[in-house]
């Protein structure tokens, strides 16, 4: 099945004889490079063909053996040296590496760019006969393969293969196989190779790595599974010279398997039967394996041969009965307006196979190159589905969905020749970013449209890969570019300003990507290129306005970092949330430099503030002291006069402490007055702790409590009948009813009652047990609510003269 795809425009005298070419899979691009010898200096150029040159260079480096192409349409120019360098699709140098010094030493004798499922790959067979083998491009890691026994010169053929997730190296010296691995170099041999064969002089694998051919010197094809198990036919070629090329022809599940071996000027087809097909070429050629078939482009022309697709077969084969070949039939003599259509489609019905009829039509129509055999094919089927009440009409629409997207990049404007085979392998994804890559930019919105790709995954994603390029243009001003992208994206969902941003700032438009910045609604995204940008100000000024504290964080530890520490702070002051949110971060991390900022502001509150805090970090009483004095002349400065005084207090306290230290050996230094005043007691230190009731001026009723507490505490009830006599109690007389009882003793308790005043006789009463009194004092109080009290309390075995005085006395409060 020969398509003729394009006719060629390049120009060249003598075709492809002189020139290095590869071509991308998917109906990708063709690299081309041609040798042109000018006064003893190799000038090289090359370029990007698909009838239409995408870009023209002229090469300046080193001396060239290899072209490949990436996944992503990237060329790969590998050098003598082992150095592979990187263009994009219109010729931008991307970038370069090295396969090693090994490779750079011993020099380049072969190479093969691969694909594996890890991207795109390069195997180099160096001048010391070993193997050197990159899996991933993007992520370098070089592998040096065993050595192969025996191998005296370079090997008659070598290819790649990947294996469970893993690329090894087949290579064949003379009759002999192997496979090279990380570990071992393993021998191999194909099942059911002819022994006439002396040396296997070329060898192929599949586009899914699924299989493999092998041509002899005898002309002997085998072909057979890559794993070298199974092998599936053997075919004699009757040409015993080394061909330039093979490749494998095969579609996706077919049963057929078939290689394509190339001569110059002879082009055979050699399959499972004994036969073969040929074709003969006018011009030098190239072949290029694809999904499906195989591309053969020359100096003149552009084509695909592949397998007749089944559904083609039944339909257009000579005299073909298939449902698919009458409903065309029937179409064509409908618009003919002949009867015959009509007998046409009562032999369909019959054998009630139209719905396989329309389904043949459509999918033969997806196969077809030509725009004109597409339309008839598809007028058939929706000819045919007139006549079915119940099809499913998602196919057809699919397919006339699909067909004019592949007719649209098809054209040789644009130069894509996909299959609809490749195009379901490749996605809508993909197809999307070859035209972008190759600037199509309005193509691929239209596609994007047509299809209804989400808008994420479609528009938005063209329209920043076109707003990345067109802030690189050196044309047109900041302003103009800035107001073309904002007008364009203003609709589009999804798309990050900062990205475009910095496309702009690493081109060199620093403005430029400053004005851009301003429609990123994230200020997390805005603040990290500004940082880069050295726009420090301005950095901080949008994470303060996005209100995240984080962010705000991020940018003042940057400027930490960058600035020296006078511009840092004086910039931090005219950010007065920047200053705080550090300042709070100093608290935590960085004192010292939390005084220098409160030095620098003379905020003397604060200062004093910090050596109050500092103090109590020292474990000298001397540095504490010292601290706090310096505490007192800043709250003195902040004419703060509270403050003085109590850290003045607080001196004297610790000198207090550190001399009943020294006397009375008790651990005194560092407790609060409360608790220097309570261990005191604690130990009967009664006349110092009067000393500090009086130099510090508690407060009596915090004093008696005080007091009261620790004398319970340890159960000195005389000296707590003393201090009860000793003047009039500020807090009365039912706290030491309270603290006796606490502590277990209703006799000391007892003793106070009667001091208590009236309102508290009641309580004073019950705390001891006391039914009888209490109920006379709520009886002579005449207060409800306490004579309720009372009777609550009262037992089964109380006087039951007394309760009825009290609920008497209750009934009478009650009337009034």
């Amino acid at each position: 099945y020969y398509i003729e795809l394009y006719e060629m425009g390049w120009n060249l005298k003598d075709g492809l004889r002189d020139c290095l070419v590869a071509a991308a899979p998917y109906g990708g691009p063709i690299g081309e490079f041609c040798f042109i010898t000018l006064l003893r200096k190799i000038v090289s150029e090359y370029s990007f063909v698909d009838d239409l040159s995408l870009c023209l260079l002229q090469w300046k480096s080193g001396v060239v053996k290899q072209l490949g192409w990436t996944v992503s349409d990237d060329l790969l120019c590998v050098q003598e040296d082992g150095t592979v360098l990187v263009y994009d699709l219109l010729g931008g140098f991307k970038r370069h590496f090295s396969m090693g010094n090994e490779v750079s030493q011993s020099q380049v004798l072969e190479t093969k760019i691969f694909h594996s499922p890890y991207g795109t790959g390069v195997a180099i067979l160096t001048g010391a006969l070993r193997f050197t083998l990159a899996t991933n491009i993007d992520d370098i890691k070089l592998r040096r393969l065993p050595e192969v026994p025996d191998l005296q010169g370079a090997p008659s053929c070598w290819a790649v293969l990947t294996q469970d997730r893993q690329s090894k190296v087949l290579v064949a010296n003379g009759s002999h196989l192997f496979v090279l691995d990380n570990t071992a170099c393993t021998p191999v041999t194909p099942p059911g190779l002819s022994p006439q064969a002396s040396s296997i002089v070329h060898m192929c694998v599949s586009f899914s790595y699924k299989y493999l051919a092998l041509l002899t010197d005898s002309g002997l094809v085998w072909m057979g599974t890559s794993n070298l198990k199974e092998k599936l036919s053997e075919v004699d070629t009757k040409i015993k010279a080394p061909p330039k090329q093979m490749a494998w022809c095969r579609r996706p599940k077919s049963q057929q398997p078939s290689a394509v071996v190339m001569w110059d000027g002879l082009l055979l087809v050699v399959g499972e039967c004994k036969e073969t097909i040929q074709y003969h070429l006018d011009d030098d050629s190239i072949l290029v394996p694809e999904l499906d078939g195989v591309r053969i482009i020359s100096g003149t022309h552009h084509e695909l041969l592949q397998e007749v697709p089944g559904a083609c077969e039944e339909i257009f084969k000579i005299a073909s009965m298939a449902p698919g070949a009458l409903l065309l039939e029937a179409h064509k003599e409908y618009e003919k307006e002949s009867q015959k259509a009509d007998e046409y489609l009562r032999e369909i019905k019959e054998q009630s196979l139209l719905s396989e009829a329309v389904r043949q039509c459509v999918e033969a129509a997806g196969h077809e190159h030509e725009p004109e055999t597409q339309k008839t094919l598809l007028r058939a089927a929706s000819f045919g589905k007139c006549f079915l009440s119940n099809f499913p009409p998602e196919q057809f629409v699919s397919m006339c969905r699909d067909l004019r997207v592949l007719n649209a990049v098809r054209d040789y404007t644009v130069g894509i020749p996909l299959s609809l085979t490749q195009f379901k392998q490749m996605t809508i994804q993909v197809l999307i970013d070859r035209l972008v890559y190759r600037k199509l930019y309005p193509l691929a919105i239209e596609v994007c449209c047509y299809l209804k790709t989400p808008e994420y995954q479609g528009v938005s994603r063209v329209l920043k890969h076109w707003a990345c390029y067109k802030v690189q243009q050196k044309e047109e001003s900041d302003e103009v570019i800035a107001k073309a992208v904002s007008v364009k994206l203003a609709d589009a969902a999804g798309i990050s300003y900062s990205e475009i941003a910095t496309k702009a700032y690493e081109s060199g438009r620093t403005e430029l990507a400053i004005k851009l910045l301003e429609f990123e609604p994230r200020s997390g995204e805005q603040v990290p290129l500004l940082l880069k940008m050295k726009k420090s100000p301005l950095a901080l000024s949008k994470a303060i306005e996005s209100g995240d504290t984080d962010l705000v964080y991020t940018v003042v530890m940057y400027l930490k970092n960058e600035l020296n520490r006078g511009d840092f702070f004086m910039m931090l002051r005219n950010q007065p949330v920047a200053l705080s949110l550090y300042k709070q971060f100093c608290k935590h991390q960085e004192q010292d430099t939390l005084k220098d900022l409160f030095n620098q502001d003379d905020d003397h509150e604060e200062l004093g503030n910090f050596y109050v805090k500092a103090s109590y970090k020292e474990q000298r009483l001397e540095a504490r002291i010292a601290h706090l004095q310096s505490a007192v002349d800043e709250y003195y400065k902040a004419k703060k006069e509270f403050s003085a005084k109590t850290t003045e207090d607080e001196m004297r306290l610790l000198r207090f402490q550190r001399k009943l230290e020294e006397e009375k050996g008790e651990q005194l230094v560092g407790f609060s007055l409360h608790d220097t005043m309570t261990t005191l007691l604690s130990v009967g230190l009664h006349k110092h702790v009067e000393q500090l009731y009086k130099d510090f001026r508690v407060p009596d009723k915090r004093f008696w409590w005080l007091r009261l507490k620790a004398l319970a505490e340890k159960e000195d009830w005389e000296e707590l009948e003393k201090f009860s006599k000793s003047k009039k109690s500020p807090i009365g007389y039912l706290p030491f009813v309270e603290v006796c009882i606490k502590h277990h003793n209703k006799y000391e308790a007892r003793k106070y009652v009667s001091k208590v005043t009236l309102e508290q006789k009641v309580k004073a009463h019950l705390a001891v047990g006391d039914v009888e009194g209490a109920a006379e004092a709520a009886i002579e109080r005449r207060n409800e609510s306490e004579i309720g009290t009372v009777l609550s309390r009262c037992a089964a075995t109380t006087d039951h003269l007394l309760v009825e005085r009290l609920n008497r006395a209750k009934a009478t409060v009650a009337k009034k």
